[in-house]
């Protein structure tokens, strides 16, 4: 579920810079939306996973990097639909972002894995 939301958002993401600015609305709101409740399904599952699993420092430091990466995502959003000046920096952040949450989630993910039960 949280995959297919993800996966959506990206779609969306994608489709949304190419139909270019001002930005559709339909297609902003719904992009907002799926991120917005892939964040919240992503952490009630992680939440579960580390309660089971009894953290470590480095899974949580990872999930912590994750986190900083999708505020990092939700704030560019928000800052590029406002015609900020700084756009062309937004805009890298705003593409770097889910590269790093989706690595630091992978190796998480990796770590969790590997742990014995």
């Amino acid at each position: 579920m949280t995959g297919l939301a993800f996966l959506l958002t990206l779609a969306f993401g994608f489709w949304l810079s190419r139909a270019g600015r001002p930005y559709n609305g339909a297609l902003f709101n719904l992009h907002k939306l799926l991120a917005l409740g892939a964040v919240v399904v992503a952490g009630i599952q992680i939440a579960g996973t580390l309660k089971s699993a009894g953290a470590l420092t480095l899974i949580v430091a990872l999930l912590v990097a994750a986190g900083a990466g999708v505020i990092a995502l939700f704030a560019t959003g928000a800052l590029m639909s406002l015609n900020n000046p700084n756009y062309a920096l937004l805009l890298n952040i705003h593409r770097v972002a889910p590269v790093l949450v989706v690595i630091a989630l992978a190796l998480a993910a990796w770590l969790l894995a590997g742990r014995p039960r």
